[in-house]
């Protein structure tokens, strides 16, 4: 039996997808699984890493009952997953404790400590990031100095693909493209720093060797076997940043070329051949060979438009909600949205940062709430965007993914607001992909990455930015920005 299907698993934030591909990129088979985010306290964002486990196997079981192909058949299976974990597990594997996710900012603190002590110059010098309390570093600290039975328990602590990966080939492992969240990996030479993880506080034998991307990392286990229906000896790859993942899936692996995510949150990614940084930005190796990823991660993405819908679109369907918004003029009659609904990321990283609608007046209507949503969640693009430029970086066309590449209307609202082309490939399916592709290139499926997209990323649409649409949002921009700089002191004390 020919082995030359290959699967993608994704541990996204809201749920696991789970999805099969031939050697073109066609999806085979595809499903998906919801767990839980528990917020204990303000400012707390964690999950459960064996609810994922629980919802992947649940999920790969369910793919092989469809019957269209059999687990002999996948040649290797890719991991991606969300950013900046800090999964505490014994020597067996056993998870002592919920990880903060990437929304938790327990540790700031922590963060303002370490930088008077050890040096924010130093520190971005090395790693390429600022210390923010989303990363992962900043979450082993607390975790040393508030819970230093399970730091000291903790024989590695892990990310959210390498956990996965483990639970899979019993063997422990740190992709290059997710060290970015460790603050003692150095991002130019892509190895970690012993002298700065001292000066932290921290060891470097409590995080796994490191692996590219691409590297087979073990094999499926016999007990992993059992539990999801996989066949026992199947190659599995280091795996990587689901942000860095959908890059690929999308197309961008080359110099200049930039993803737009579409996803539960939003940013974008820009493909350098160096480690171009910025301070307000997030930089990480691409899961791809000698390439770097300049990235903008923001809170609002689609789950901006999830939240408003299961708020005040009670039984509409996403189209339905937005149809009305098409018949708004850009700018939405001078209503702005703040996406800020769980904090901001880049490029402010204001963990007290709320989401604002401003302009509100009797004759506005819920689509021109829905099309400043829209606006909003751009708006947070364009702003990633003009920082990266202050970087010398190249942008060029925009490659879009994630379920809001779906809509026309919010990618031409893109387009129009950022003043550039975007085209769409297979957007929903771009994550998954991308950590397939990783276990093809990896297992000798696909020679290298040229093959590997050109065999499998085809473009659906391309739009075009309206030029005059584009010269009116530039005012709403003005303005979107100046509303946050008026509205940040009160932040703090709400």
């Amino acid at each position: 039996m020919s082995k030359n299907l290959l699967m993608g698993i994704d541990i996204g934030t809201s749920a696991c997808k789970v999805a099969v591909f031939d050697i073109k990129g066609k999806v085979v088979a595809q499903t998906n699984k919801e767990y839980k985010v528990y917020y204990p306290n303000p400012g707390w964002a964690e999950q459960d890493p064996n609810e994922w486990w629980d919802a992947i196997c649940a999920a790969i079981r369910e793919i092989l009952d469809m019957k269209k192909f059999s687990a002999d058949e996948i040649a290797a299976i890719g991991v991606d997953g969300q950013s900046w974990s800090a999964i505490p597990v014994d020597i067996d594997g056993n998870v002592l404790d919920r990880t903060p996710i990437w929304m938790d900012t327990r540790a700031r603190e922590i963060c303002d400590r370490a930088k008077r002590l050890v040096g924010e110059d130093r520190i971005f010098e090395i790693s390429g990031n600022d210390f923010l309390p989303s990363y992962s570093t900043p979450k082993l600290l607390w975790f040393k100095v508030h819970k230093p039975e399970i730091y000291k328990k903790a024989a590695y602590f892990l990310q959210s693909n390498s956990y996965i990966v483990y639970k899979l080939t019993g063997c422990f492992s740190q992709d290059l493209s997710q060290g970015y969240g460790i603050h003692f990996f150095d991002m130019k030479n892509l190895c970690y720093n012993e002298e700065l993880a001292e000066d932290l506080g921290l060891e470097l034998d409590r995080i796994p060797p490191l692996f590219k991307c691409d590297d087979i990392v073990g094999e499926i286990s016999a007990q992993a076997a059992s539990l999801t229906g996989l066949a026992g000896g199947t190659p599995v790859v280091a795996g990587g940043l689901d942000a860095a993942c959908g890059t690929l899936g999308a197309g961008v692996y080359e110099v200049g070329q930039t993803q737009e995510q579409g996803g539960q949150a939003g940013g974008m990614s820009i493909c350098t051949d160096h480690a171009l940084a910025h301070k307000k930005l997030i930089l990480s190796p691409h899961v791809v060979p000698d390439r770097w990823l300049l990235q903008g991660g923001t809170v609002g993405g689609g789950g901006t438009l999830k939240w408003f819908r299961q708020e005040f679109g009670e039984g509409m369907s996403f189209d339905e909600l937005t149809k009305g918004a098409e018949d708004i003029a850009p700018g939405s009659g001078g209503v702005i949205f703040l996406p800020y609904m769980a904090g901001e990321r880049s490029p402010i990283w204001d963990p007290d940062a709320k989401g604002v609608f401003y302009g509100l007046s009797f004759d506005k209507t819920r689509a021109h709430m829905v099309r400043a949503i829209l606006e909003g969640v751009a708006f947070s693009l364009q702003h990633n965007l003009m920082t990266a430029l202050e970087t010398g970086a190249q942008i060029g066309t925009l490659n879009a993914m994630g379920g809001s590449a779906n809509s026309i209307l919010w990618t031409q609202i893109k387009a129009d607001v950022t003043g550039r082309r975007i085209q769409v490939p297979a957007s929903d399916t771009a994550t998954t992909l991308g950590a397939a592709l990783l276990a093809g290139v990896g297992s000798g499926l696909y020679k290298d990455y040229k093959q590997a997209v050109d065999s499998t990323i085809e473009i659906t649409r391309v739009q075009e930015p309206n030029l005059t649409n584009h010269e009116e949002y530039k005012k709403y921009m003005e303005l979107y920005l100046r509303l946050y700089e008026d509205l940040k002191d009160t932040f703090k004390n709400s």
